[in-house]
C-alpha cells in the first residue's frame, strides 16, 4: 500500500508540473525587405535574377530615364535662348542709354553682360555634365551586364572591352567639363567683382539690372533643375535595401540583356506606378521565432520567460535554451502554417523569441517551444 501511494502522489507530481509548462509551435522568421519604384515610370533594367544573393546597397534595378534626358536637353537649350537673349538685352540698353551717360552705362553694361555670359556658360556646362552622367551609369550597366555574360561565355571579350572603352572616355569628357566648371566659377567671381567695384564707384543705371532681372531669374530656376534632374537620376537607380537574397521579381525588364541573363522569364512592356514593389529581398539568417500562445496559455507568457527551443529535423534534431523578448499587446489570427487544421483558421497571443547561438534555423522553418 505505502509504495502504491508513493507511486499515485509521483504520478501526480509528474502530471502537474507538466501542465505547467506550455508546448507551443513557433517560426523562424528574418527581415524582408521590398524594393519599390520611387515614382511612376518603366522598368529599364533589372539586375538580378530570383535567388540571386545581394548586398546593402548594390544596383538591383533601374527605370528609364528617358524623360530626364529630355528634360536635360531642355535645360541645355534654355541655357542657349538665354544667351541669344543677351544680344537684343545688350542692344536695347545701350538704346536706352542717355548720350550724357552713355560711356558710363556702356561699361557697366559690358560688366554685366560679362557676369551673366560666364553664369550661362556655367549653367551650360552643368546641365551637359548631368546629361553625360545619365549617360556615364547606363554605360556602368552595360560595363556589368556584359562582364556577366562574358563570364558565362554569351559575348565575345571585344564588346566588354568596347563598353569599358566607352565608359572610361565619357568619364573623362565629364572631369574634363567639371574643371572647365571651376575655371568658368573664377571667371564669374571675377566678372561679379569687377561688376561690383564698378557699382560701388559710379551711380548705376537702373535699366541694366532690369533689362538682365528676367534672364537672371530664368537662370536661377534652370540651375534649381539641373539640381533636381540629378537628384531624380540617382533615384532611379535602386538598391538593395539589406543583405539577402532576391526572393521574388515582382517587375519585368525591357533590357534584351537582362532578358537573356534572366533566360527568358522576364518579358518587355513593365509599368509601375509611385511604391510599387519591384522585387523582394530576404536575409538569409533566421533573427528571431515567432510564436503565438492559445486562449488557455496566455497567463503563462511573459517577457524573460526562459523557454526550451525543439528542432526536429532528424540528424539535425536540436535542443537549446532561449528566453521570450516580447510579447503582443492582442490577440490575432496565426499563419495558416501554424493551424492545427487547414481548414480552421486559430487565433492566438503573439510573442518572439531570440534563436541562441549556435542554433541555425531557415526562415520559415518550425520549432517547438517548452516552458523551462
Amino acid at each position: 500500500m505505502l509504495v502504491w501511494v508513493v507511486a499515485v502522489a509521483g504520478v501526480g507530481v509528474l502530471f502537474y508540473g507538466g501542465s505547467q509548462k506550455i508546448e507551443i509551435v513557433g517560426m523562424a522568421q528574418s527581415q524582408v525587405a521590398q524594393v519599390c519604384a520611387p515614382v511612376d515610370g518603366h522598368i529599364k533594367t533589372v539586375y538580378v535574377r530570383l535567388f540571386d544573393v545581394v548586398k546593402k546597397g548594390q544596383p538591383v534595378a533601374s527605370l528609364d530615364d528617358e524623360l530626364l534626358t529630355a528634360q536635360m536637353a531642355t535645360v541645355s537649350a534654355t541655357a542657349e535662348h538665354l544667351r541669344s537673349q543677351l544680344i537684343p538685352t545688350q542692344d536695347q540698353l545701350l538704346s536706352d542709354i542717355n548720350a550724357a551717360e552713355l560711356d558710363r552705362a556702356e561699361e557697366q553694361r559690358r560688366f554685366a553682360v560679362d557676369v551673366e555670359k560666364a553664369r550661362l556658360d556655367i549653367l551650360s556646362l552643368k546641365a551637359q555634365i548631368a546629361s553625360d552622367r545619365i549617360t556615364l551609369e547606363d554605360y556602368a550597366a552595360e560595363v556589368k551586364i556584359l562582364t556577366d555574360l562574358l563570364a558565362k561565355n554569351t559575348v565575345a571579350p571585344y564588346e566588354v572591352d568596347k563598353a569599358k572603352a566607352l565608359h572610361t572616355a565619357l568619364a573623362r569628357k565629364i572631369e574634363e567639363m567639371e574643371n572647365h566648371v571651376v575655371q568658368a566659377q573664377e571667371q564669374l567671381k571675377l566678372a561679379q567683382l569687377r561688376y561690383d567695384t564698378f557699382i560701388s564707384q559710379k551711380f548705376q543705371v537702373p535699366s541694366v539690372d532690369a533689362a538682365l532681372d528676367a534672364i537672371r531669374k530664368e537662370a536661377a530656376v534652370q540651375e534649381k533643375l539641373v539640381e533636381e534632374f540629378a537628384v531624380q537620376r540617382r533615384a532611379l537607380v535602386l538598391t538593395a535595401p539589406i543583405d539577402g537574397t532576391v526572393v521574388q521579381i515582382l517587375a519585368k525588364s525591357t533590357d534584351p540583356a537582362a532578358q537573356r541573363t534572366a533566360q527568358g522569364i522576364l518579358e518587355p512592356g513593365e509599368n509601375v506606378v509611385a511604391g510599387q514593389p519591384i522585387l523582394v529581398i530576404a536575409q538569409n539568417k533566421s533573427q528571431e521565432i515567432i510564436a503565438y500562445a492559445g486562449q488557455n496559455q496566455i497567463g503563462d507568457i511573459a517577457v524573460g520567460m526562459k523557454v526550451a527551443l525543439i528542432r526536429n529535423g532528424g540528424v539535425s534534431s536540436q535542443i537549446a535554451k532561449s528566453e521570450i523578448l516580447s510579447v503582443g499587446p492582442i490577440i490575432e489570427q496565426m499563419p495558416a502554417r501554424l493551424w492545427v487544421n487547414p481548414a480552421v483558421p486559430q487565433w492566438g497571443l503573439p510573442f518572439v523569441i531570440k534563436i541562441p547561438e549556435g542554433m541555425q534555423l531557415t526562415p520559415g522553418e518550425t520549432v517547438g517551444i517548452r516552458q523551462l
